[in-house]
């Protein structure tokens, strides 16, 4: 190999080396600034409608459901939307409503196609039938504590403040891809939205596990009817609220997520499609991960080293991705987010970034996922379903 290239390689695979340092700055700093805070002693505790889009049963789903029957919050309804009447989320809903006779609970059956998302479909019924002005939606999978309201609400106390999102912890799972799907919110999707707030100096973006804003908001938007037809309609609404000026501010607390028991290839598929949606919402800064995926540069990089005679760089270079990511995801999951869980999951970390890079590989090559039983094809951020006769079999 010519030295000009080996030098190449040397100095591009310290690119990951110095994301995986500013990740860590970012993290820590965050999560240190966190812990500073005085406790919560709000008295702004508006009316709430919690919207619940559902399309099936997940994993623990009416344990999922039964939280948010039990909030610590003075006033708030929760209200559910399936598009089909059979679908199996409906006796759990109904049993609910048996269960918590005291909690506002409403099911909403048939609704309006207005796009190719369902799920946004959902979101559209669901604020049109809202009680409340102040919103908040969460996925089916997703599990809170008593003060989940109180936590979600505060931010809206600054008239500046139009949506409110959060992180999570894992829950539920026990197979080796549930294990490497769970390390996806300490290894990636944190670290990589604290480290876009600190460059961009805001966020940009919400995430499905709780997504809250208020109904004028959303009409400022054109609500979730303009965004019937996109495929990631959290990265939507969060981007659509910080264009009109507002903050979109993070929870102190993270929600809890049920995972399901995965397999591999159930794992490989939503990771595609997360990667393809990616690829169309920021097609710049999708391109631009090739420098946070660590594992391939520093194989390289190790590579290189060693046929140039020198294995101490080799070593180190190794070494340094390897400490990085690993103290990475412990920082922002044992120690950020208190999921205990993530320490025993350590391990995965070099898999998972391999799982990761070939996935990214794969994003550019594709754009056809498999969502919640459904196939589409993603196109400039839209959702295009495919006629089942022309699906791949």
């Amino acid at each position: 190999m010519l030295p000009t290239l080996r030098w190449i390689i040397l100095i591009l695979a310290t690119g990951p080396i110095v994301y995986g340092l500013m990740s860590m700055y970012a993290v820590v700093s965050y999560f240190r600034k966190l812990r500073k805070m005085p406790p919560r002693r709000d008295v702004f505790s508006p009316p709430v409608s919690i919207l619940k889009p559902v399309r099936g049963a997940d994993n623990g789903a009416y344990e999922n459901f039964a939280s948010y029957c039990q909030l610590d919050y003075p006033e708030y309804e929760l209200v559910f939307a399936v598009a089909d009447a059979e679908d199996p989320a409906v006796p759990l809903i109904e049993k609910l409503q048996i269960d918590f006779p005291g909690c506002a609970i409403r099911l909403l059956k048939g609704v309006e196609r207005l796009g190719a998302n369902n799920k946004v479909n959902n979101l559209a019924r669901l604020v049109r039938e809202a009680k409340y002005h102040l919103l908040v939606m969460t996925d089916s999978d997703v599990r809170v504590d008593s003060d989940y309201l109180r936590e979600v609400v505060a931010p809206f106390a600054n008239a500046e403040v139009g949506g409110v999102t959060t992180f999570y912890r894992c829950l539920g799972g026990g197979t080796i891809a549930s294990s490497l799907s769970q390390l996806g919110m300490c290894m990636d999707s944190a670290p990589s939205a604290l480290v876009a707030r600190m460059l961009e100096g805001k966020m940009q973006f919400a995430y499905g596990w709780t997504m809250a804003t208020t109904k004028k908001n959303l009409e400022e938007i054109g609500g979730w009817e303009a965004m019937a037809n996109h495929h990631s309609d959290d990265f939507e609404l969060g981007n659509r609220i910080a264009g009109r000026g507002y903050r979109v501010e993070l929870m102190r607390k993270p929600v809890g997520m049920v995972f399901a028991r995965e397999s591999m290839a159930q794992y490989f598929r939503h990771e595609l499609r997360w990667s393809i949606g990616l690829r169309n919402v920021r097609p710049l800064a999708y391109g631009g991960m090739i420098f946070t995926h660590g594992l391939p540069w520093a194989v390289a990089a190790a590579i290189v080293a060693f046929g140039a005679g020198r294995p101490s760089v080799a070593v180190a270079y190794l070494a340094a991705y390897l400490v990085l990511r690993v103290a990475g995801a412990w920082a922002t999951g044992v120690w950020g987010l208190r999921d205990s869980r993530i320490a025993r999951k350590l391990w995965l970390v070099p898999v998972r970034d391999a799982v990761s890079f070939c996935v990214w590989v794969m994003g550019f090559f594709s754009d056809t996922i498999e969502w919640r039983g459904l196939v589409y094809r993603v196109k400039r951020r839209l959702l295009i379903p495919v006629p089942a006769d022309k699906q791949q079999h």
